[in-house]
């Protein structure tokens, strides 16, 4: 069903990977105040969404992958707000910028939960 050897060729997990680091790095600037808070919880949906992809991809069954995959759009939802909430805190001011990379992995993933689901 996936002709990758490994998660880490999955073009949506590297790109969701990128899209973790680069919020590590958003994050920390944040204030200290919201180290245990928004920063805590930015960073937690952001790793939320390749992991549940690596774990999604070990699994067998169509219905255990889709369920770890619909994890992963849960989390894309999440970080999106977020991400609207740390720049309307005016913590930084690159909510198009992730947005648009929010945006892309989200779509990839749909696009290859739609090609497995079919292949099943």
């Amino acid at each position: 069903m996936d002709r990758a050897s490994s998660f880490e060729d999955l073009v949506v997990w590297q790109k969701s990977h990128a899209v973790v680091l680069e919020i590590y790095h958003l994050t920390d600037s944040f204030p200290k105040s919201e180290q245990f808070g928004l920063t805590s919880q930015m960073r937690r949906a952001a790793y939320s969404i390749p992991s549940n992809i690596a774990e999604g991809f070990a699994k067998r069954g169509i219905k255990d992958k889709l369920r770890f995959y619909n994890i992963s759009q849960g989390s894309i939802q999440e970080l999106k707000y977020f991400t609207i909430l740390s720049a309307d805190l005016k913590y930084h001011d690159s909510k198009e910028l992730l947005f648009n990379k929010i945006n892309e992995v989200g779509k990839m993933l749909s696009g290859y939960v739609s090609k497995i689901s079919s292949n099943s």
